[in-house]
């Protein structure tokens, strides 16, 4: 059920072209996803961090060439086992099977994080969840385990390291794994088995920092300590809790229902948001970006939900139904319509030069383009198996031999 509620919103989904970063990272990834790239990969300093998702985009061309559908497809999957790793969030005490469950069928829906899902390059997301959730599971059940409880610390710990190679914020994951000890009871005596997680994390943090002099995520305004965070952070989770989540919060309080996972959930936003709260190309936390923090927003939903259930599933079955049914409809109507619209229209610019170029035999002079060339002259040699080189982007340049077409992007 959950499988089929994670595939319903994405549908349309399968039939996009690649978007902006999809070429130039596809193309990285077959220079670094193979086995005989991976010393060349653990020696980018700036790359290494997210080798995880080189190697799963290596992995999909190996089986299915450039074949959008197969990227996509292969991105939906992440999300449907991601939704199962959230219904697994049961086995924890704070949370419960009950809560989990309706938690995992919001998340499968929910359409804020849908960036993480439709844009292939944010498989990166998808990935550091899947690895770090596992790790973050693997801690529960050895947080509750008396006898052979070390082979998952210790499955805990090699998830944690595939997080960690996954994307830079993994480091979240650290503070993430205190909630455990503070909920539903105190078990401080267990945080001596966080220090390795630790030790690593810092390690990792300042290798990071290090990169800072010639990293582009240090230079695009992805990471600046000078932004105005806090407005950054506030105002992220306030679009997160609109429109279902204050919903929910209200229920609950009218219901006086405010305990676990109502605290719970909460902080768990408020934590996740934490590494992405230093964008300053925007005052607000991208919504791929997202994807981690609502599961928070799920076990809000979750326990609305169940209570809801509890509440009136008897007596006024219909009415529990309609808010299921408009959750649902709200959720995936916006992915159909407005979401999908918003990324056929970022995958304009690369279409429409590949389609020009194709027919074009020497080089195109590039008049006007609304990205960074890297985007055109990855997808040019990707798709059309053509030199980057054939795109001239400054007139100068053209040394007295002119082009043999000339291109301009035409906003649709």
């Amino acid at each position: 059920m959950l499988a089929a509620l994670a595939i319903l919103p994405y549908i349309p989904a399968l039939t996009q072209p690649f978007i902006e970063d999809d070429y130039p990272n596809i193309r990285l990834a077959l220079e670094y996803g193979p086995p005989s790239g991976w010393e060349k990969m653990a020696n980018d300093s700036v790359q290494r961090v997210r080798a995880t998702s080189f190697i799963f985009m290596y992995g999909i061309y190996r089986i299915f060439g450039l074949e959008p559908a197969a990227f996509y497809t292969a991105n939906l999957v992440l999300h449907i086992i991601n939704c199962w790793l959230v219904f697994a969030s049961g086995r924890w005490r704070g949370i419960g099977y009950r809560v989990s469950f309706w938690a995992a069928a919001f998340f499968a829906v929910y359409e804020g994080h849908a960036e993480a899902i439709m844009w292939f390059s944010a498989c990166n997301e998808l990935l550091l969840f899947f690895f770090g959730f596992l790790s973050f599971l693997f801690w529960l059940i050895f947080l509750e385990n008396e006898t052979s409880r070390f082979k998952w610390l210790g499955l805990s710990f090699a998830s944690f390291i595939l997080a960690l190679l996954s994307k830079e914020s993994s480091v979240v994951f650290i503070p993430l794994f205190v909630l455990p000890l503070l909920f539903p009871r105190r078990k401080f005596k267990e945080a001596l088995y966080l220090l390795p997680f630790i030790v690593l994390g810092v390690v990792y943090a300042i290798s990071i920092f290090m990169t800072h002099s010639h990293s582009f995520r240090f230079q695009d305004k992805s990471f600046v300590l000078t932004a105005p965070f806090w407005i950054t952070w506030t105002k992220s989770y306030g679009a997160m809790l609109w429109f279902w989540g204050i919903s929910a919060i209200i229920a609950l309080l009218v219901w006086r229902k405010t305990r676990q996972p109502f605290q719970l959930s909460l902080i768990w936003i408020g934590i996740s948001f934490i590494p992405y709260m230093f964008v300053d190309y925007m005052h607000r936390i991208p919504s791929r970006q997202t994807y981690l923090a609502s599961v928070g927003l799920a076990w809000l939903m979750g326990a609305a939900i169940l209570n809801l259930k509890e509440r009136y599933g008897e007596s006024k079955k219909l009415i529990v139904n309609a808010v299921l049914l408009l959750v649902l409809i709200h959720n995936v109507t916006y992915l159909w319509t407005k979401k999908r619209q918003q990324f056929l229209a970022r995958a304009q610019p690369t279409e429409q030069l590949l389609s020009f170029a194709e027919n074009v035999n020497g080089r195109i002079f590039v008049k006007c383009f609304p990205l960074h060339r890297i985007y055109g002259e990855a997808a040019i040699e990707l798709i059309l198996k053509k030199p980057g080189s054939m795109l001239i982007w400054k007139e100068d340049v053209v040394n007295g031999e002119p082009p043999a077409a000339s291109f301009c992007y035409q906003k649709k």
